[in-house]
This record gives C-alpha cells, sequence and structure tokens, in this order.
C-alpha cells in the first residue's frame, strides 16, 4: 500500500527529470499527464483481472499477462464492450504503462506507442477529447533529436514505477495530485493565477459556500473560472455526502481544463458527475441546459481583466436587471460576479475573490454593487491578506452573496493582519482560517476584527463598502510620559557628552610627524568644544 509521503517523493522526483529542461509551466503539464496515464492504464488493468477473476490484482505484471492471453482468445469482443462501458475507454495490450515499461527496461522505448496510447484514449469517448493535447512527445524542450527527447520521456516513466496509483487509500492519489499543482503553482509564479488558488483562500470559500449545506444529497456545485478544478474539489471536504456532488466548471484555457480533467478522475469523481467546459465564460452564458442554477458557486477570477462589455450584454439575462451600465472594459470583475450570481440557487451561496476596487469603484461598478446592496444580495465582505495569490501581491477580498434573504445587512470581517510569512508568499494557516470561520458563523461586531453594518450604516457611506470604514483595524499609540521622556533624553545627552570627552582625551595623547597633521586635528577637536 502506497502511503502518502511515498506516493508524493515519487511523483515529486519524476519533476527532478524535467527540471532544468524547461521552467515549471512547461514542465508540470508532461509530468500531471503521464501519471495521469499511468493511472489510467494501472486502472484498466486492475479492472480487467476483477472482471476476469473476480478479485483485486496485486501485481499488475500478472494483471497485464491475463490481459495479453485474453486479448487474442473468444472472449476479446465481450471483455473490451464490457470495459468501454465501465472506464468509457480502452486500451490494446502494447499501450499500457506495464508494457511501455517493459521496453524502457529493455532500451527499446518508442515514443509512438505512448502517442498510440494517448490517441487511444482521447478518441474513445468525449470525455477524454484532447486530454493529451499537451503532453508533446515530440518537442525540442525534451531534449535535441529523437534520442534525447525518448530519453527524457523513458526516465520519467521509469522513476514513476514506484508509484502505486491504484492501491493508494482514501483520497491519497488526489491529495498528492493536489499538492502537486500546488506545488508547480509556487514554482510557476505570476502564470500560476491561471490554475491555482492558494489553500487558505480555497479552504474559506468553500467552507463558507458550504455551510448549512453540509447534509445536503445531489449538491450541485459550479466554478465558472475552474482552473484545475480545485475549488470545486475542496467542497467535498465539507460535505456528508461527498460522492453525490456533481460538478460544473468552466476554464478559457485549453491545458488547464484539461488539468481540471486529470484532477477529477483522479479525485475518484465519476464521470457522470463532472460536467467541465472549455470557453469563455463571459462571451456566453453557460450552463443553459437541464441545470442551470447552483447550490454553491466558488470564483477567483482574474482579477481587473479586459472583456468585451459590449451594448448587446445589456440584454442578456445575467446582466440586464443592475441598471443602464455594464462593468467597464477594463474591469471585468462585477462581470464575472453577476455571471457567477445568476445561476446561484436561491437557497445556495455563492464566494468570490476579488480584488478591493470592486468595494468602493463608482461609475458602472457602483451602480451595480448599490443594485446589490438594495436587493439584500450582499451578505458579507470578507479582507484578505496581501501577496496570499501566486499572480498578484495585492490585497484580495471575499464577498459572500445570498438570494432573497431577510434583511440587508452586511458582515465586514478584516482578515488581512491573519498570516504567516513564508519564503515569497504570506500564508493563512488553520488557525486563521479556522477564525475567519468563527467571526463569520457569530455574525456580531467584534472590536477590532468585524463589523455587522445596518443597511442604515451601508447608505449613509454611499454605498461604499471599504472594509476600514466599518472596521477599525488600528491600533492606538501608546501615550508618552513626558517627565519619562525628559529623564531619557537626558541620560542619552549625558552618555553623549562622555563618549565625546572619551575620544577627546584619546585625541590628545596622539604624536604627530610633522605640524600640518598635527594642526588639522587641533580645528578637527574644536568640533567638540576643545582647543
Amino acid at each position: 500500500m502506497t502511503e502518502g509521503k511515498d506516493l508524493l517523493n515519487v511523483l515529486w522526483s519524476g519533476a527532478d527529470v524535467l527540471r532544468g529542461k524547461m521552467d515549471a509551466n512547461e514542465y508540470k503539464t508532461y509530468l500531471l499527464g503521464l501519471i495521469f496515464y499511468k493511472y489510467l492504464s494501472d486502472s484498466y488493468l486492475a479492472k480487467v483481472y476483477d472482471m476476469i477473476n473476480d478479485e483485486d490484482a496485486e501485481d499488475l505484471e500478472e494483471a497485464q499477462n491475463l490481459y495479453e492471453e485474453v486479448y487474442n482468445s473468444d472472449d476479446a469482443a465481450d471483455l473490451l464492450e464490457e470495459l468501454k462501458t465501465t472506464l468509457h475507454y480502452t486500451l490494446e495490450p502494447e499501450m499500457t504503462y506495464i508494457s511501455i515499461l517493459r521496453d524502457v527496461k529493455k532500451n527499446a522505448f518508442h515514443r509512438e506507442k505512448l502517442q498510440a496510447a494517448f490517441n487511444r484514449i482521447q478518441e474513445s469517448d468525449a470525455l477524454f477529447n484532447d486530454l493529451f493535447a499537451d503532453v508533446d512527445l515530440y518537442s525540442n524542450r525534451l531534449g535535441t533529436g529523437d534520442q534525447k527527447q525518448s530519453s527524457t520521456v523513458a526516465q520519467v516513466l521509469s522513476v514513476l514505477e514506484d508509484a502505486d496509483l491504484i492501491h493508494a487509500e482514501g483520497d491519497v492519489l488526489g491529495n498528492a495530485y493536489e499538492y502537486l499543482i500546488g506545488q508547480f503553482a509556487s514554482e510557476t509564479g505570476k502564470k500560476a493565477g491561471e490554475f491555482y488558488t492558494p489553500h487558505g483562500p480555497a479552504q474559506i470559500l468553500c467552507r463558507i459556500a458550504m455551510t448549512g449545506q453540509e447534509d445536503k444529497k445531489g449538491l450541485l456545485a459550479y466554478d465558472p473560472c475552474c482552473g484545475s478544478g480545485s475549488l470545486l474539489l475542496s467542497t467535498r471536504q465539507y460535505s456528508k455526502e461527498p460522492d453525490y456532488i456533481k460538478f460544473f466548471g468552466q476554464e478559457i484555457m485549453p491545458s488547464t481544463y484539461n488539468l481540471a480533467r486529470m484532477n477529477m478522475f483522479l479525485h475518484g469523481i465519476n464521470p457522470e458527475n463532472q460536467v467541465l467546459r472549455n470557453a469563455d465564460t463571459l462571451d456566453a452564458d453557460w450552463p443553459t441546459g437541464e441545470e442551470t442554477e447552483f447550490d454553491v458557486v466558488t470564483m477567483n477570477p482574474p482579477y481587473s481583466a479586459n472583456w468585451s462589455a459590449a451594448e448587446g450584454f445589456k440584454q442578456d439575462d445575467r446582466f440586464m436587471d443592475y441598471g443602464d451600465k455594464l462593468p467597464p472594459k477594463s474591469k471585468a470583475d462585477y462581470a464575472f460576479l453577476l455571471h457567477g450570481f445568476f445561476h446561484l440557487k436561491p437557497t445556495g451561496t455563492m464566494a468570490i475573490v476579488l480584488p478591493h476596487g470592486v468595494l468602493f469603484r463608482g461609475a458602472g461598478e457602483g451602480n451595480i454593487r448599490e443594485i446589490l446592496l438594495k436587493n439584500g444580495s450582499i451578505y458579507a465582505v470578507i479582507g484578505l491578506p496581501s501577496n496570499m495569490f501566486y499572480n498578484t501581491s495585492i490585497p484580495t477580498c471575499i464577498i459572500v452573496l445570498k438570494k432573497h434573504r431577510e434583511g440587508r445587512d452586511v458582515l465586514f470581517i478584516d482578515a488581512s493582519k491573519m498570516f504567516e510569512k513564508e519564503k515569497k508568499q504570506n500564508v493563512m494557516k488553520q488557525e486563521h482560517i479556522d477564525k475567519v470561520i468563527e467571526l463569520y458563523n457569530e455574525r456580531k461586531s467584534v472590536d477590532k476584527v468585524a463589523y455587522l453594518a445596518s443597511f442604515e450604516d451601508i447608505e449613509n457611506n454611499d454605498f461604499n463598502l471599504n472594509i476600514p470604514r466599518y472596521v477599525d483595524s488600528s491600533e492606538e499609540e501608546p501615550e508618552v510620559d513626558l517627565n519619562e521622556l525628559i529623564k531619557s533624553m537626558s541620560e542619552t545627552d549625558n552618555e553623549i557628552k562622555a563618549a565625546n570627552d572619551s575620544l577627546v582625551q584619546m585625541m590628545k595623547e596622539l604624536t604627530f610627524e610633522d605640524d600640518e597633521t598635527k594642526n588639522a586635528m587641533s580645528e578637527f577637536m574644536k568640533l567638540f568644544g576643545e582647543v
């Protein structure tokens, strides 16, 4: 049985093969793609063994031998049909990881076989369309020439031999994959904002969105900017019925969309419970089919991104109820917020991370904010520490929204000082996360950290939600004791005089070789009141 730490060590060592040949944003695609291929292949052989022998496979080599034997028998057609129905893909015996690893060990590895395996999986079902499109086995980034490129891929495949991906207990595999994604985000820096939300903000978002919905069976979760899917998958931690959650996610970057699909499978999400789409969230509304409203909406969209803000959007159902103004072309923050809010169930909760500007900027944004507040849609505003995210150092906030609730009060939480500094980033530890959730659930004013503002408070502030207007987190300056200050200054003055006297005395004891130097020293001593 593979322990979590052992599995992490094996998987991370695969990165060592690629590190130095390309940057983290590139080699993450190769490593995570090859891990996923091994997972699909090993799962496939395990299923073959179970279908034939009605028991779990302890040795995948044995399962491979059995599959090769049956594949050439009269029973092959029925077996392949059942495998396709159950797993949604099939592989020929020579396309499995075990078979290709045998070639690696004999120095007979050919990329064509691995590419054929990728193609077979991708063509098996719409679930896997273009899944390995970014894993370019013929790229010069792997080395110069066929031999070096093949050798690099073979090395990674060899390292992954020690990773037991099908016997890992619980969610060990999914957590290991999530850990790798986080490590790559840390190494990648600014580009990481495309696919990863750090642990602290992610847990706060998901715990808040799941509050009161932990027992719901058949929960519908939606992330319109899903990245690697980490926010969606985090909701499972707070559900008592995690196997019945249905996940909906949209992602504009094809490589990140593929990463989200892999992440779903490696966390054991059934194909029928994952509905992911590669498209521009703002360009056209989605989902528009059978399920369009969700219990949980979580979002960490790109901050202050450009969008078209075309006049036609004023007739779009997502934006038409917020006056005659759209979010500005240079700041799509409220466009993302309104998209997510449109798809929220009346009984659900939405939590979104945005820059602080959305709390106080005017024009179209101010108009939208005022309407949301008058409708009672904004439930809480939580200020996060600065330098939390890989793609920006600016402070951000979480806005929590609900529909058709009683009351129009807003809870403000200032969590800007709840962090520890680690290397490049500020990190929210578990005690910080727990404190924010405690303040959120108690929903009352607490000196220096939280304020429950009435609608009148907000109206009197012209619907400006800037947190310092409501939560005074400043520390009072200590009172100055004038007598103590005078005494301290006098003591300091005496110490300076004593030091000067000591210095002058030492200078008087000096001897000089010529009159010029002696006269210069005399002039210098005059600065200390000496002649």
